[in-house]
């Protein structure tokens, strides 16, 4: 906690995904800025934002306030409004925003933003959607985190057919081309981190694997 207490987020517009992240945000201790025109958004989110702004993003006077350099990162998220969004991240990144992630409205908006040279454009329903749609397609998949467009890092519950084999016999590693990393128990969430050749798996438990998406597939595809 003491080392997220040094993290300073900006987030500029303090609608749903706004306030969701500033939430979560200092949940985990982070310092957190908000701006909003709206003075009730503001107000709903006085026991969660350090500093509070009332004031308008476009402004590059208002933003000249925020201390934008210093802040691990700047979070703009101004709804349907690609002019607005647009502005807000021209200011921010002259007035030396070091990480600038910017929620995007259209694939024309993303590209534009990207062009500015912003750290990165989220989609939060389409990235929604696309992890619910991973998991629905892939029961057993437990969580799954992509590492880039070929490799994944998944945590996957184990199949029947492994209980009761050990790691050396199963050889998981040369049968399927994935690599276990950990064990996790589902119930205590006891976690074998780097485990032996001579470990057991047994009911209840979950794989930490990484491996090419199709290895992936193939560790799911087993019963």
């Amino acid at each position: 906690m003491a080392e997220s207490t040094k993290l300073h987020y900006v987030i500029i517009g303090m609608g749903s995904f706004g306030a969701a992240l500033a939430r979560r945000l200092a949940d985990h201790g982070a310092r957190i800025t908000g701006l909003d025109g709206d003075r009730e958004k503001i107000g709903d989110l006085s026991d969660v934002l350090y500093e509070p702004v009332i004031g308008d993003a476009t402004d590059r006077a208002t933003l000249e306030h925020l201390a934008l350099s210093d802040a691990t990162a700047v979070i703009i998220s101004l709804g349907e409004d690609i002019t607005q969004s647009l502005l807000a991240t021209l200011h921010c990144r002259d007035l030396g925003a070091k990480r600038i992630i910017v929620k995007g409205v259209t694939f024309e908006h993303g590209q534009i933003l990207k062009s500015l040279g912003v750290s990165r454009v989220i989609f939060p329903e389409a990235e929604i959607a696309e992890a619910l749609a991973d998991r629905l397609i892939r029961p057993n998949i437990v969580d799954f985190l992509p590492i880039d467009p070929e490799y994944s890092f998944v945590e996957v519950a184990v199949p029947d057919s492994l209980i009761g084999k050990t790691l050396q016999e199963l050889d998981i590693r040369k049968r399927f081309g994935v690599w276990v990393v950990g064990v996790k128990d589902a119930l205590s969430g006891e976690l074998e981190m780097f485990p032996g050749g001579d470990y057991k798996l047994g009911i209840d438990q979950l794989l930490l694997i990484i491996g090419k998406q199709s290895a992936v597939d193939a560790m799911r595809d087993l019963g």
